[in-house]
């Protein structure tokens, strides 16, 4: 019996937790071939148990990578993590994504103690002047979370200002926590900075994410800083910050794919 019946689906968990295992439910369906699950599952699993295992207070995540090289589904789902460096001030964690016995994806996390911080001045961007989401509205309810467009409109060309904050929990039972909104944010870098006027045709094969302090509330802002490609290869780049100001950037790299008949518009399907 699948976790979340008898509740809605605008509140189930994207998983559930059980013998040691996580099960997706069927909110979790991605949009690139059917029975697998959405990339923001899988960062925000990798986070989670990143965190759960390995982040001890006065530690910032500062670096999180996924190696998305295959695509998970709805089997069993087991998070292996190991410790490969817990220094005073750098602590670097790696992980697996286990799914029906074979791996489909790969993380590595540094940690980061914060300092006493050093004199002088540095140049940075300057205030981001984007409109804050209690002045704009949600998009169309086929998303699974809350996206507030600031600049820039979903499905066209040109640069993009967005607002994402997740409703649903991650794992059933469990709240979610800035690092873990922060992880499962991170793979909507992809769509974001590679969407144009005819959708998201890219699939991306990683989702990078840098942060110098953990959001502090659940809205996670997004604008777009670089979008590049050549022969169907992409690499794309978006500035993150949360209602307070700046929190970091992210980056994913993209491989052109095209979209079959009956598919969501403006995503596709395939395999990696």
């Amino acid at each position: 019996m699948l976790a979340g019946l008898g509740a809605s689906m605008d509140d189930e968990a994207f998983f559930r937790a059980e013998g040691g295992a996580y099960f997706a439910n069927p909110i979790s369906a991605g949009p690139w071939r059917a029975q697998s699950l959405m990339g923001r599952c899988v960062t925000g699993l990798f986070g989670y148990e990143i965190e759960r295992r390995h982040m001890t207070e006065g530690f910032v995540p500062a670096r999180l990578t996924v190696e998305l090289y295959d695509l998970a589904d709805f089997t069993a789902i087991t998070v292996e993590t190991r410790l490969l460096r817990d220094g005073g001030r750098v602590r670097l964690v790696e992980a697996d994504l286990i799914c029906g016995g074979q791996a489909r994806a790969r993380a590595t996390c540094q940690l980061l103690r914060h300092t006493e911080a050093p004199g002088g001045n540095v140049w940075s961007p300057p205030e981001w002047d984007a409109a804050t989401p209690d002045q704009l509205q949600d998009e169309a309810t086929r998303w699974k979370w809350h996206l507030r467009v600031a600049g820039g409109e979903m499905g066209t060309f040109g640069r993009k200002r967005v607002w994402l904050k997740d409703y649903r929990t991650l794992v059933a039972g469990v709240p979610l926590s800035p690092f873990v909104q922060a992880a499962m944010a991170c793979d909507s870098v992809s769509p974001f900075t590679h969407g144009g006027d005819r959708g998201v045709e890219y699939i991306n094969t990683e989702a990078t994410m840098y942060l110098h302090r953990a959001p502090r509330d659940g809205w996670i802002g997004f604008d777009v800083a670089d979008h590049q490609a050549t022969d169907g290869l992409a690499i794309g780049q978006a500035r993150l910050y949360d209602l307070h100001g700046p929190i970091g950037f992210a980056s994913a790299a993209a491989l052109a794919q095209r979209r079959p008949p009956g598919m969501t518009p403006g995503v596709g399907t395939s395999e990696k």
